[in-house]
């Protein structure tokens, strides 16, 4: 990757005793923003760490000497250096007056786009996800060039802060032909995103920290009237957006929603529940975790209907190679497991290498869905068979409580999937006395040769016996016979819980004192709770970890 940062046109805008550690170091590449308050030492920070650049404290003339060097402060406290992509921010006091500063080292790196490359030509709208200062907007000024200069579309960017292209008339070189419009008022960033729709015929609309509910209702107009997005919004993850009220509804919007009994038995949920209005503005999702890790969300309007319903995600993970050869690792992870590397890809840094962008049986380019179709449909998809057919059991689940069988899931480790869609299952769980009414599931089972359990309740113990049963009787082949987890399924996975439901039966029975369950983790012992409180009986934890214990008491006692 090529990086360009004009880093000696910010240091010379700083004193001397500031710039001068600065010049030397070895660490320029490294080097993320530098702090100036008043009182106190000025600091670098790396990406490693933080570094005092001198004993001397900051006094108001070494801020007067900036500032004198510094073009105009925008209305959101901003200004920059013309012609570079550096941003220096101002810390004010009650009367307005300039206490501290912020010099953000803006770059240029050519070269991050290729881990997305194929979701670019897919012409679909693009949310980019990431904490700040994890490389959200040198991402997206890398985008604008690639979709401006190698595809030859018409962009424009939206730059409230002139962070994109720099501080200027002249927008930086590494926007490539992308054109830009700045925003005098930072409040009405909604108001040019209209703008550049109705005034200037673009083909794709950047967009640079989506923040407030005016911008995210403009930008779902923008995409209602054909316009492609990329656009980026503060959040680790899709979650967070979901849990962010000013922002849903560039995932659909967020809504209570009241079930028939049927269709809550056939979740195996509550009949009030949380469902997403409408199809989302995005189309796509990209989690950044650092420059060189993204998190792929193919589907957002899946990716979020899952996550309502408080399901596992199948993701994609995609890694540029440590050492700048253009080769990108793609690997299979989960919204809350750890990730399993599937293989490496090499992709050339040019950008139109057809070898990468039209690969259709790449699995880290299927989604949940998709990549259950394929496994079950595609004969000649050998790699996602060889990968991940034989790692993983997809469960159609009827009338079971969805919140209580996924945290067993999850606690257990086990290599089972949920899906929505029962002709894709490998099993079916569910109660049997709903089962039995249900003629159609019946008969798609029978068809499809789709294996059904029954339980004849919802506690805790019966579904992790089913989910036992289910992993032992699905670990026929060799390579999945070897894996950990199946092991562990044979042996004392749910002792816990086995153990648990014993002495549940003996203090019920014999109404004896309290009874001391064996220590077990946090998440065994969550559950132990959860099956202690079906019986409307009484625990508590005591002692300290690694020793922690539950302790059960009969009904009345306490």
């Amino acid at each position: 990757m090529l990086l360009a940062d004009n880093l000696n046109q910010l240091l010379d805008i700083l004193p001397e005793f500031i710039s001068k550690p600065l010049r030397t170091t070895e660490m320029r590449t490294q080097l993320i923003e530098i702090v100036l308050d008043i009182g106190r030492r000025p600091e670098a920070r790396f990406a490693t760490g933080t570094k005092y650049l001198s004993y001397k404290t900051i006094v108001w003339q070494d801020l007067e000497y900036v500032l004198k060097r510094l073009g105009k402060f925008s209305g959101d406290n901003r200004a920059g250096i013309e012609k570079t992509l550096h941003r220096v921010s101002a810390l004010r006091n009650r009367n307005g007056g300039v206490i501290g500063l912020t010099c953000r080292i803006g770059r240029a790196i050519f070269g991050t786009v290729n881990i997305i490359c194929d979701l670019l030509e897919k012409r679909k709208s693009i949310l980019l996800l990431g904490r700040p200062g994890v490389g959200k907007t040198t991402a997206i000024r890398e985008i604008a060039r690639v979709l401006s200069d190698d595809m030859n579309k018409r962009v424009i960017i939206i730059d409230t802060s002139n962070e994109i292209a720099g501080d200027g008339d002249l927008p930086h070189p590494s926007i490539g032909k992308a054109r830009r419009m700045q925003v005098r008022n930072p409040q009405n960033q909604h108001q040019v995103m209209i703008e550049a729709v109705e005034n200037h015929m673009p083909e794709i609309i950047i967009i640079d920290e989506i923040g407030t509910e005016l911008e995210a209702t403009a930008a779902r107009t923008i995409a209602e009237r054909g316009v492609q997005l990329v656009g980026t919004a503060h959040g680790s993850a899709l979650d967070n957006l979901i849990k962010n009220p000013t922002l849903t509804d560039l995932i659909g919007g967020i809504q209570y929603v009241t079930l028939g009994d049927e269709e809550a038995r056939r979740r195996g949920s509550s009949k009030s529940i949380l469902e997403r209005k409408a199809p989302p503005t995005f189309e796509i999702a990209v989690e950044i975790h650092n420059v060189k890790t993204w998190v792929i969300h193919d589907n957002i309007e899946r990716s979020v209907d899952l996550l309502l319903q408080g399901q596992n995600l199948a993701l994609q993970k995609r890694e540029l190679s440590p050492f700048d050869r253009g080769i990108v690792k793609c690997s299979l992870t989960h919204s809350n497991k750890e990730d399993e590397s599937l293989y490496g890809i090499e992709n050339s840094s040019n950008f139109t290498n057809p070898g990468y962008k039209k690969s259709k049986t790449n699995p880290s380019q299927l989604g949940r869905d998709e990549y259950v179709k394929s496994k079950k449909s595609n004969k000649n998809n050998s790699l996602v068979k060889k990968e991940l057919g034989e790692r993983f059991i997809f469960l159609y689940v009827y009338g079971i409580n969805s919140q209580d069988l996924c945290s067993l899931i999850k606690t257990l480790d086990l290599p089972i999937i949920v899906t929505r869609e029962v002709q894709y299952a490998d099993n079916v769980l569910a109660l049997g006395n709903l089962i039995k009414n249900n003629k159609k599931l019946r008969q798609i089972s029978s068809s499809r040769n789709i294996n059904i359990s029954t339980i004849p309740n919802n506690s805790l113990l019966q579904i992790a016996k089913a989910l036992k049963q289910i992993v032992i009787r699905n670990s026929s082949g060799s390579e999945f016979k070897n894996d950990d987890r199946i092991k562990r399924a044979s042996g004392q996975l749910f002792s816990p819980l086995e153990e648990t439901q014993f002495l549940i039966d003996e203090i019920i029975q014999s109404k004896k004192r309290a009874i001391n369950l064996l220590p077990r983790s946090r998440e065994v012992r969550k559950l132990q709770h959860q099956l202690i409180s079906h019986y409307q009986l009484k625990s508590i934890s005591v002692g300290v970890e690694p020793h922690r214990y539950v302790r059960l008491f009969p009904s009345g006692i306490r």
